[in-house]
């Protein structure tokens, strides 16, 4: 089972939904950057539960506690370990799902794979395991900031048929996001997204959203030819946070309706920097970073835990029904945006390592 992402600025994430604790191991931070367990905190902090009536009840401080590889605020250039105690589980809310599986849950895969599954919150595949992700993003995000002067950003764009009109991203702040209750910078979008969240949760149901991604001011030149381009490292990243089904970057899928003499960058000099007057490329060509705007987009599903009841299958082979109990989010797209961007940062972190390694 992968648990590990990187090469070089590698993490591995550990732990279930319902067990002690879960955490990661951060390998590869070089020594001497400033760390501390606020810095990691303020990001858990955007993706704990319990954050008002738009996520689920479950009531987790996510308090970090680092157990390696920083000494004195800085790091050693060792291990960092980083746990996070989980204190708020309600187990009995799934001893029913021990004999059925939930639709739209990867209760039947697991079973399918190992003959044994963690049923209580969904173990292993629940978006719990991306506390690690988090943390280790921080470290990321901050060995970037120092290095690059990187910033990565990421909003909700949609929430079910609501969509968040086109904004001037190179003016977008962390502060504007924020300020949102569904992470959407938009005033007005954001409060008929709110709306259409809260609909879908007073009917037992859920819905779902896309998310945007942007890093300003990457590094030029990241992406490894051929199998480990940027882009495709990115897809995978993103791909790999639960309930994400889709990636698209720059122009997407609308690249599929257009000519090349309108999809094409044109490039220019300014002094001795190249710059694409156009960015459908998404900050990517060839899967090398060209010093553009990273721009991406991921779709969120529906969370797949809802009261209403719903026809499954059993452990025994034998046909029910079941209504899920437990609590959960009503549209997990608003609390993803921090963990896209750390996922981001991972990647990105990880190809700037290996440059150095490639250049002098």
């Amino acid at each position: 089972m992968s648990s590990t992402f990187g090469k070089i600025f590698a993490v591995t994430t550990w732990g279930e939904s319902h067990g002690p604790a879960v955490g990661a191991v951060l390998d590869g931070c070089p020594a001497g950057l400033p760390l501390t367990e606020e810095m990691i905190q303020a990001e858990l902090n955007r993706r704990r539960p319990g954050q008002g009536k738009l996520t689920t009840p479950r009531n987790e401080k996510d308090q970090v506690k680092i157990l390696s590889g920083v000494f004195e605020g800085k790091t050693t250039g060792t291990p960092i370990s980083f746990v996070v105690f989980n204190e708020d589980q309600h187990s009995n809310d799934y001893a029913e799902i021990a004999k059925w599986y939930r639709p739209g849950h990867a209760d039947l895969c697991y079973d399918l794979k190992y003959g044994f599954r963690d049923y209580r919150g969904g173990g292993r595949s629940s978006a719990r395991e991306t506390i690690g992700r988090v943390a280790a993003g921080a470290v990321a995000k901050a060995f970037l900031k120092t290095v690059t002067n990187t910033e990565i950003l990421s909003w909700v764009t949609s929430v079910g048929e609501v969509d968040c009109p086109a904004l001037d991203v190179s003016k977008l702040t962390l502060q504007q996001i924020e300020a949102s209750p569904v992470r959407c910078p938009d005033k007005d979008a954001s409060s008929k997204m709110e709306g259409a969240i809260l609909e879908a949760k007073s009917n037992g149901d859920s819905i779902g959203g896309t998310v945007a991604l942007l890093v300003k001011n990457p590094p030029v030149a990241l992406g490894e030819p051929v199998f480990d381009r940027l882009d495709a490292l990115l897809a995978q990243a993103m791909l790999s946070i639960p309930a994400c089904k889709g990636f698209e970057i720059g122009s997407g899928f609308a690249a599929a309706r257009m000519h090349g003499s309108e999809h094409n960058d044109e490039i220019y000099c300014d002094g001795d920097t190249y710059h694409t007057r156009t960015n459908n490329a998404g900050g990517s060509l060839g899967g090398i970073s060209n010093g553009e705007p990273i721009y991406c987009r991921m779709a969120f599903k529906p969370t797949a835990t809802i009261s209403q009841l719903q026809k499954t299958a059993g452990r025994g082979h034998e046909n029910g029904e079941l209504a899920a109990r437990g609590r959960h989010d009503p549209c997990v797209a608003v609390r993803a945006p921090v963990i896209v961007e750390s996922m981001a940062a991972l990647v990105l972190a990880d190809l700037y390592l290996q440059q150095k390694r490639n250049c002098l």
